[in-house]
């Protein structure tokens, strides 16, 4: 394909477009990852990620995808053969069990349908049922980046407690950091799980670990075999501005200007402009006719809409036409959703004026697909944008947090 005008439309739910802000933080000569300027850098960036993940407790960042932090939580706290609850919610939730499966625990997997989240009194009943406490931790992903269904984790929260179970919480928030409320502390939650390449505005390559008091105190007694991803080692480097191995050095300048962004709109004023994106989304999905995956109102996204297809239609033919046509690249079904769905990634550096821009895209590529909709949905969401444009804090329709 030859040269193109314009700039290329990412609208898949990560990674996310880095802002120019964040693109120059990184363009900078690296520095001695061991004097005393690093230090400096990295005691501020492990103060700032307190404030995102909302937690007094400390944050742990691994060069890594997210799929090393799912790694890190895991070895870090639990013994081969030890029992762990997860949920089936979508392709993402299914790779972390398998992750746990490979390192020999033993999971039990709740099954699910891809189009809720997980279910807070199943999880309350296994439980409850659990009178020996085999069970030895929860892992839930919050955000399904494959389905856009995100799981109600204070309420999951409630759950365990109403149980009177001593299992650990685990939450993966890799696609709902920075984009959706959160409180890693108030949630009652011992390891989020986090990566940089979405919410947090940044090109993939860090991993992130928010860690509970009690977390630690089970990590003591783990036997898990862990080198790279040793909380103990990290720990100790950190206290003094430093890594137990060559960090990411430039990603870190990055990490410090997403954080400074993040904290000058203000996380409630980000959650409600991602809350307002999406809901603007999902009415134009629904002036076309068409369905989302997420069949709870209760548990939508913020980040991300996936939309399904007509039967007879390939979701993959409709996004080569878009990304041929238009520049512009949507997101892929994932496992038992492929070919069936196409996901909009509404999440990151992201306003109303891109949503136009994206929503346009799709339309067009819908009637050039030929794929059976209505027209308006472009129109839909532009009218719900200007209705709401300086409203203020905007809760979204169900924010899947409580």
């Amino acid at each position: 394909m030859g040269s193109r005008s314009g700039r290329h439309f990412l609208q898949i739910p990560g990674p996310t477009n880095v802002p120019d802000r964040i693109l120059r933080a990184i363009d900078a000569a690296t520095i001695d990852h061991r004097s005393a300027a690093f230090a400096a850098l990295t005691h501020e960036v492990l103060d700032g990620l307190k404030a995102v993940f909302q937690t007094r407790r400390p944050v742990m960042v691994f060069p890594a995808s997210g799929t090393g932090a799912w790694e890190a939580a895991l070895v870090n706290t639990l013994c081969p053969g030890d029992l762990v609850l997860m949920c089936e919610t979508g392709q993402f939730a299914t790779l972390w069990k398998n992750l746990a499966v490979r390192y020999g625990l033993d999971v039990d997997f709740i099954p699910g349908d891809w189009r809720r989240g997980a279910d807070p009194v199943q999880i309350q009943a296994r439980l409850a049922a659990d009178s020996g406490h085999r069970i030895r931790a929860v892992c839930v992903v919050h955000n399904e980046t494959s389905t856009g269904v995100a799981s109600r984790i204070a309420d999951i929260r409630a759950a365990i407690d109403a149980a009177g179970h001593p299992a650990l919480f685990m939450v993966d928030t890799i696609s709902s950091l920075a984009s959706m409320e959160f409180h890693h502390d108030e949630w009652g939650v011992d390891v989020t799980v986090a990566g940089s390449q979405k919410g947090l505005m940044l090109p993939p390559g860090l991993s992130f670990n928010a860690v509970s008091e009690k977390a630690l105190a089970v990590a003591e007694a783990a036997t898990l075999p862990r080198s790279y991803w040793r909380w103990d080692e990290m720990l100790a480097a950190n206290t003094h501005g430093f890594f137990p191995y060559t960090p990411a050095t430039n990603l870190l300048y990055g990490l410090r200007e997403a954080i400074a962004m993040l904290l000058e709109e203000g996380l409630e004023n980000v959650f409600s402009r991602h809350a307002r994106m999406a809901q603007a989304t999902r009415r134009a999905v629904a002036a076309w006719g068409l369905e989302t995956v997420c069949a709870n109102p209760a548990e939508y996204s913020s980040s991300l809409t996936a939309v399904m297809m007509p039967e007879g239609h390939d979701a993959d033919a409709f996004r080569q036409t878009v990304l041929e046509q238009f520049d512009m690249s949507l997101g892929n079904g994932l496992g038992k959703l492929a070919g069936k769905v196409f996901r909009i990634g509404h999440l990151g550096d992201f306003n109303e004026l891109m949503l136009a821009g994206t929503l346009s895209g799709v339309e067009m590529g819908l009637d050039l697909a030929g794929v059976p909709h209505r027209k308006g949905g472009v129109l839909a969401a532009l009218d719900y944008l200007a209705h709401t444009a300086g409203a203020g804090a905007l809760k979204p329709e169900s924010a899947a947090t409580a």
